[in-house]
């Protein structure tokens, strides 16, 4: 039987394996940049499909509250070890990782000032974008920021990761979000390069 990305199971299945295409290591260059230079000090912030927790810690480390959710145990259990390892007790005290499908977060009593994710839109069911903008929305209080990386080709055709181009991208995101920017990283990892989309936007 083959599993939809919309199964945990699929990502439990992924996280067995000797490696991951989506895994590198780090914060992805082109958040890091954001973020270095518009500061998430003060904030309270979600990161959906956190995988590893390399955005999450960054974040944390930036000053921020977060909450980190993914809905592969096994990513969370990473996530929670190289936190601990990595950062100081200070900052792991601003750090919470959960599991969590993130189409149910809209259940959940908090409401966030920044939502940042790493290739999780591309990672989910291309039929449910449409759902996620709406989710994204529903956690955000009004005038809330979303930052995203995208990836705009991919080499896997069947995906996950699943493509997205920059019109289609605005076109779901605008009925909930005013687009402030757009661009392609020069900063991307090699194999990536030119292949992403760096999106900030705020909630209507």
């Amino acid at each position: 039987m083959t599993l939809s990305p919309s199964d945990p199971q699929y990502w439990r299945n992924a996280y067995a394996e000797a490696s991951q295409g989506w895994e590198i290591g780090q914060a992805a260059p082109p958040l890091a940049r954001w973020f270095a230079e518009h500061s998430p000090a003060g904030r309270r912030a979600l990161v959906v499909g956190c995988g590893r927790g390399h955005e999450a810690r960054m974040l944390a480390a930036g000053g921020a509250d977060v909450v980190a959710i993914d809905f592969a145990p096994e990513a969370i259990a990473q996530a929670t070890a190289l936190a601990e390892r990595e950062l100081t007790a200070e900052e792991c005290t601003r750090l919470e990782f959960r599991l969590r499908d993130l189409f149910r977060l809209r259940a959940d009593p908090e409401r966030y000032q920044l939502v940042v994710e790493h290739c999780c839109f591309c990672a989910i069911d291309p039929a449910r974008r449409s759902e996620y903008v709406d989710v994204m929305a529903d956690v955000l209080v009004g005038g809330g920021e979303l930052v995203a990386l995208l990836r705009t080709r991919c080499t896997k055709p069947t995906g996950p990761p699943f493509a997205v181009a920059a019109e289609e991208m605005a076109r779901l995101f605008e009925r909930r979000f005013v687009l402030t920017h757009t661009s392609v990283p020069e900063d991307s990892i090699a194999a990536r390069r030119g292949t992403e989309l760096l999106v900030h936007m705020t909630r209507r």
